[in-house]
């Protein structure tokens, strides 16, 4: 079975996760320019013909402007649209949920996300080329396709 997982944003990420082989693939949310490239998440989910798709479930923050709230909405919207097409299942699911159960005993923050993923996960490489820190999108994506692994009935 393949769990795909989905940190939705600019910055987010994308992971498969095959429960067979225990292997996991993570790659930020693919762009072209400022837009997420939504060809290459569709080819993505008709490749790996995932059984779950798990996409955090996420709302409008306080503070943050219209233009890129639309925005987000746009592309959160476009991403689920994406997996409801596919022949997977679809999960949405909180940050608050999936952190209960993949981060219990932790801060429940960005770094506990990275240290589990770096414990869980070691082959996948967080750091990006170019780059000094791990990509927490990357990391969150890794965490709700292990939640859609482990924890989806």
């Amino acid at each position: 079975m393949r769990v795909i997982g989905i940190d939705p944003g600019m910055k987010g990420g994308i992971a498969i996760l095959d429960t067979e082989t225990k292997q996991m693939r993570a790659v930020p949310t693919p762009l072209i320019g400022k837009e997420i490239d939504y060809r290459r998440v569709h080819e993505a989910l008709t490749f790996y013909e995932p059984s779950i798709v798990v996409v955090e479930k996420v709302h409008a923050m306080p503070g943050q402007g219209v233009t890129s709230m639309f925005n987000f909405g746009l592309g959160y919207g476009a991403l689920v649209a994406l997996a409801t097409v596919s022949t997977a299942r679809l999960v949405l699911v909180t940050p608050q949920m999936w952190k209960k159960y993949v981060l219990a005993g932790t801060s429940k923050d960005k770094d506990a996300a990275i240290q589990f993923c770096n414990h869980t996960y070691p082959t996948v490489n967080l750091i990006l080329p170019r780059c000094r820190n791990a990509h927490d999108g990357m990391a969150d994506a890794i965490c709700l396709a292990h939640y859609g692994a482990h924890y989806v009935k």
